[in-house]
């Protein structure tokens, strides 16, 4: 049984996973509005995957007949001037869901709550890959500003095409 304090904590993480999913989808529009099919695609792609981190953590939750709660999500930013700020946004929500990440490990650590925090470590892996991935894009993207054929290049040259990871923890409903 996870310790409380974490259940509840991943509860309200859930609700984080949910709102970056939302987030991303309305910065997918808004290339999909610009007509940058590739940053589009890059961004539906993080939505989904922002959404299937929420139903891993739901499936644990599960798993350790822990209670689910899924908390309201707050809205998002739906209109942007130009194409750097979504991913300026992008990576400041990376950053915070790093962090967000990180005080789940603490508090399974602190609550010597040890599969918790076997659960928490694929996501710290995976939270030092988006930081990695939205810092690139944005140094392209802020290069590039100009050139949208460059940055729709880059995407499709560098971005996708990564096989399903094996230590995935298994989402709810999948």
């Amino acid at each position: 049984m996870a310790a409380q304090r974490f259940v509840e904590q991943l509860n309200a993480q859930i609700g984080n996973e949910l709102a970056a999913h939302n987030q991303y989808l309305a910065c997918a529009i808004h290339y999909d509005a610009l007509t940058m099919p590739q940053t589009a695609a890059l961004f539906y792609g993080q939505a989904l995957e922002e959404r299937e981190h929420a139903m891993m953590m739901v499936q644990y939750l599960l798993d350790t007949d822990a209670a689910v709660e899924i908390p309201a999500v707050p809205a998002s930013v739906s209109s942007f001037d130009g194409v750097v700020a979504p991913v300026e946004l992008a990576l400041e929500q990376e950053k915070r869901v790093s962090d967000q990440i990180f005080a789940l490990v603490k508090t399974a650590r602190e609550e010597d709550d040890y599969a918790s925090e076997q659960f928490m470590q694929w996501f710290v892996k995976e939270q030092v890959e988006e930081v990695a991935t939205m810092s690139d894009l944005l140094t392209i993207v802020q290069r590039n500003e100009d050139r949208i054929n460059d940055i729709e290049n880059y995407v499709a040259r560098e971005q996708g095409g990564e096989a399903a990871d094996p230590t995935a923890p298994r989402a709810a409903g999948a």
